[in-house]
């Protein structure tokens, strides 16, 4: 064995060239985590600052364009006279369908691997492909929308309507809702599940009235981030045929319709600066339906966390 240095010894010993070592040790420690908490702060200033130009920005050239008559005219060739109402209007048939499809089925699919499903190679290779499918490209969810919505289930969906457009974004965000789901299932002590089948409950009895609500916060962040996700894509909805240019509000889930994404892609893409003022105002427009949204959602999740 090599002899031990005479810093080291002294070091066990307590003795004057130990607590040199220690205190230079510790001090090096405490300046590394000091550089540490600044480089994340300034990772986070980097990307608050980024987003607040972004919003100034945006906020800048589209608020004076803002008015209830645009809010509730339909758009124009004559950028002076075009109005978003029946892309809003579909934007929030989209969301509504796509959160009333998408969720019930994430959390039960994520009870279901969390709680139900053995522990076999046909499981874990379900769960290797969930992670997967939350990095696929929104446009290859587009093209299978388009195959299996409009082409094979027309005749169900109404081929180029709202419900093809909200089962298409639902297979986009599935995924997100999954992996948070079971993240936050994973996170109750076991014990809540012994202590309920110790007094004679049933799984289920368990799961509805333990597990979910404690699990409840966790899964609305992900409903959250994935709903948010779903209501600023544009490439899966214009695949599965939603209109950039349409003179009629929806009225149903089997209507034809726009979205804000698709209205405002279709307004950037004009060479008329006035049609690029109609875009900011569409985002503007788009971040407010957003933030309400997600209002929502936050409130509930605060909620359950409360009550947890």
């Amino acid at each position: 064995m090599a002899t031990k240095s005479g810093a080291q010894k002294n070091a066990r010993k307590g003795g004057p060239e130990g607590e040199v070592v220690f205190k230079t040790s510790v001090s090096v420690r405490h300046a590394l985590d000091r550089v540490f908490a600044v480089l994340v702060f300034v990772a986070a200033m980097i990307g608050l600052v980024v987003l607040a130009v972004l919003l100034v920005d945006i906020a800048r050239d589209g608020i004076p364009r803002l008015s209830w008559a645009f809010i509730t005219s339909f758009p124009s060739v004559l950028p002076q006279n075009s109005g978003i109402y029946p892309a809003l209007l579909g934007s929030l048939w989209l969301l509504g369908l796509t959160a009333i499809i998408s969720v019930p089925l994430g959390i039960g699919a994520a009870t279901y691997l969390e709680e139900y499903a053995p522990d076999n190679w046909l499981t874990r290779l379900i769960e290797v492909n969930i992670s997967n499918l939350a990095g696929v490209p929104s446009i290859i969810y587009g093209l299978l929308g388009l195959g299996i919505f409009v082409n094979l289930l027309g005749s169900v969906t109404g081929g180029q309507s709202i419900v093809s457009g909200a089962l298409t974004l639902t297979l986009l965000i599935l995924p997100v809702i999954i992996i948070a789901t079971r993240e936050a299932l994973r996170t109750i002590p076991g014990v809540v599940r012994e202590g309920g089948y110790a007094l004679g409950a049933t799984r289920w009895e368990v799961i509805w009235s333990h597990l979910l609500p404690m699990a409840l916060p966790g899964a609305l962040t992900g409903t959250i981030l994935a709903l948010s996700r779903a209501i600023g894509e544009t490439a899966p909805l214009i695949v599965v045929g939603a209109a950039t240019y349409i003179t009629f509000a929806p009225d149903s889930p089997l209507s034809a319709y726009s979205a804000l994404p698709i209205q405002i892609y279709s307004w950037v893409s004009q060479p008329q600066p006035a049609f690029q003022t109609a875009a900011a105002a569409g985002i503007v427009v788009l971040m407010v339906v957003l933030l309400l949204t997600n209002s929502v959602a936050i409130w509930l999740r605060n909620k359950y966390q409360r009550r947890g």
